[in-house]
Order: structure tokens, then sequence, then C-alpha cells
């Protein structure tokens, strides 16, 4: 049985030369708040999945096929692909390029799988779900779905009749099917699979059943892609049937996915915080917040506003990290000017910019934040340029790998790792109860 590596090279891999990847996790999916199933479903799993908050950032789940799931690429695909995804979702379609470039990177080794996942929060998600589920009925998933995603800002009931009359679809039949129990209830059906499996928010992928989570880059999924091939091609060589060969792929993942949970769970209850760490709160708090964030991250700076929150919490303290993702050009610059601010006494004065400036982040910005707050430039200037705040930047880099936080924004409540800022006040109450 093959070991199942953390994260490492798209967020570490040029900064410390680690390398292989396992599972990457991601910028933050479009959330998915608590609700009940479109529609009444089969039964759920015995074992329902843990609620999101309490997911590691890092895991893999076994995902059962069904005979009619809609597909591209060949039954025998050395990696499946399983997409939960939302047609009003507007990071679903960022990610449907990366699935057209991963078939024609890869013929023959990889197909895609469709899974449904609406979300209560987008009113015309389950309208598109049935429209796609009633084209599915007639052999047309795939061209109506690409015409749903084309048409993304115009979903409503006009462009489904249009589309499935310019597909030449039964248009009674069509309209029959989209309205039907059946389809409700399909839909409904993939939506549990999605709550059984962790993919609350929009869109998850698993990728042998190993968890990929967001709009990532071509090349986050190609790594993962690259890897399973070889995993494949090795189980095959020894004798694996080609028809048992997602199955076993799937086993092994979710057993080493597991290994990998301990650990970073292990991890992150030893993160250390250094004295010089920025910190806002009580330093003798009951319930620390370590928060590992990404300047040039759309949806590190969204958490902004949640992580103000607990600041007016007297019993809870939070603790600044930087993990600047390898994707993201001028996520290190911006960290080395927040360092070489922090150095002055301005950290959470210069992060505060940075955010709420996160399009123009460049040298010159820097610069003249650095002019705005009234630091010493010419310190600034060499502190940005000096070995030793890249090597502390290199340290929380190290220390998420060793704690399993392999995406931002990721926060540790008293060792429970939280994937973006949905989760962290309902965690932060958790520990806080406990403390008590």
């Amino acid at each position: 049985m093959r070991p199942f590596l953390p994260i490492a090279t798209l967020v570490l891999g040029v900064v410390l030369g680690v390398v292989g990847d396992r599972v990457i996790a991601s910028p933050r999916p479009d959330p998915a708040p608590p609700r009940a199933p479109v529609a009444a479903a089969p039964a759920a799993p015995a074992a329902p999945a843990a609620p999101a908050a309490a997911r590691p950032p890092s895991d893999a789940a076994n995902v059962p096929l069904r005979t009619d799931d809609p597909v591209r690429g060949p039954a025998a695909a050395r990696v499946t692909v399983v997409v939960f995804s939302d047609f009003q979702c507007p990071f679903c379609s960022k990610v449907e390029p990366a699935m057209r470039q991963l078939l024609e990177a890869n013929p023959g080794a990889v197909r895609v799988v469709w899974k449904h996942q609406p979300l209560s929060m987008h009113p015309n998600a389950v309208p598109a779900a049935r429209a796609a589920e009633a084209a599915r009925l007639q052999g047309k998933f795939w061209e109506m779905h690409d015409r749903l995603f084309a048409n993304q800002a115009a979903l409503s009931d006009a462009l489904y009749t249009q589309a499935a009359r310019e597909l030449g679809l039964d248009l009674a039949r069509f309209q029959s099917d989209a309205a039907s129990q059946v389809v409700l209830a399909r839909i409904a059906a993939d939506q549990m699979l999605a709550g059984s499996v962790g993919a609350q928010g929009t869109p998850t992928l698993f990728l042998n059943c190993r968890k990929v989570v967001g709009a990532q880059p071509v090349e986050a999924f190609q790594a993962v892609v690259t890897e399973e091939i070889g995993t494949a091609d090795a189980l095959l060589s020894s004798g694996v049937k080609p028809a048992d060969l997602y199955a076993q792929l799937c086993a092994d993942n979710v057993k080493a996915g597991a290994r990998l949970a301990e650990a970073a769970a292990r991890g992150a209850g030893s993160i250390t915080v250094r004295a010089d760490d920025p910190i806002r709160g009580g330093k003798k708090a009951p319930v620390t917040v370590i928060e590992f964030s990404d300047f040039q991250c759309p949806y590190c700076a969204r958490a902004v506003a949640a992580v103000k929150e607990l600041e007016g919490n007297k019993n809870v303290r939070v603790v600044w990290k930087h993990l600047p993702l390898s994707f993201h050009p001028n996520a290190m610059p911006a960290a080395l000017a927040a360092e070489a601010a922090r150095e002055q006494g301005k950290f959470w004065e210069m992060h505060d910019k940075l955010f709420a400036n996160q399009a123009a982040l460049s040298e010159a910005t820097y610069l003249q934040y650095a002019r705005e707050l009234g630091l010493d430039l010419k310190r600034f200037q060499e502190a940005m340029l000096s070995p030793r705040l890249r090597t502390r930047v290199q340290e929380d880099l190290a220390a998420a790998s060793a704690s399993g936080v392999t995406g931002t924004p990721t926060f540790v409540v008293n060792g429970e790792i939280v994937v973006g800022s949905a989760g962290l006040d309902a965690a932060v109450k958790r520990r806080l109860a406990a403390a008590r």
C-alpha cells in the first residue's frame, strides 16, 4: 500500500523543495449552509460524514458511481474525476475549462463524472439541475450542461426550454421529466451522497476518491492525475482487473487519507506560537485561533470580517501564520512586506492595507503603504530583501505542511482544523465550551 503524502508541491515545492503532493486543498468553494435535501431521497449512508468544520483539510472518501451517471471519457480510464457541482455556482463554472483540459491532455486516461450539489443559496440551481436531468433522460446531458454554464447569468425556464428545443429534445417529455419527482429524487440522492463524503460546498472533486476542493488551476489537478496514472499502471501490472481498478484505487486512497488525517490532527495540536508572532487578543486566552493565510487569496480577504468578529472576545486570541500559495505570484512578496512592517510594530496595519487593496499588490504599493504607516522606508526595504524574513515565512510554510494544512484560509482552533471561515465561529464556541 503506497504512502499518502502531504501536499507539498504546490504550496511548498518552490520554497522547500519538497516533491510529491497528494490531496490539494484550495481557495474556498462556494459554501453550503446546512439544509434539508430538495426532496425525499434514498436513505442516507449508515455512517454520515462529520460536519464540514470538523473534517480534515486533506482527505479522501469512497464515492460510489451509478451506471447511468453522466460521464465524459472512457469507462476504462485509470483516473476517475467525480465532480460535485452546481449550475449557478460561479466557481463551478471556472472549474469546467480545467476538466476539459484534463481530458484533452490525458486521452483515454481520464473520465469525468457529474454529481449534482445544487446549493440552497442559488435559487436557479435546482431548476437547472432538473433541466440537465431531463436532458440526460433523452441522452443529451452534456449538451445541456454546456449550455447551462455558457448562459449561467441567464438561467430560467425560458432558457431551459430554448436549449431543449435547440438540442432536438421531445419538449413535452422534457418538461414532464423536469417537473417529475423521479428527477427530483435523483438530484436529492446526489446531495445525500455529497453530504456523506464531505462535499458540502461546490465545486468539490474526487480524483480516484482523493478530495480536491475548489476551482484549482489545471496544474493542480494534473499533478494528482499524473500520480494516479502511475499508481493505476502499477496496480494493473500486478494483476488488478480493469473493472476493479477504481474500487481498489479508492480503497487505498481512503486508507492513506485516514493516516494523513490522524497525523495532521496530532501536528495541528503542536504548532509553535513564537513570542513575536502577530497576535490579536489576550495572550492567556483559553482558545487560540491560528490563521494560515495568503494575502493574494480572495477567500482569505473574505475571511477578514469573520476573524475581526473574534477580536472582541477576551477569551480568544488570533495568531497569524503565513501560507503564500505558489500559484499566487504576489503572495510571497506581500508576506515579506507584512513581515517588514511587523519588525517596526505595524504588522496588523499593513495586513489590513494589503487585504483592502488586494487587486493592487505590487512592490510600489508595499512602499506606498509603508510610507502611509510612517515606517522607516530604508529599514523597510532592507528588511524585505533580507534572508531572515523569507526564512521566517518558510518556517510558517513548514508548520502548515507538518500540520496537514494545505490551503487558505485554514484555521487551527485549539488543535481543530477548520477550512475556510464558514465553520470558524462554531469551532470557537465548541472550544470555549470545552475550556469552561
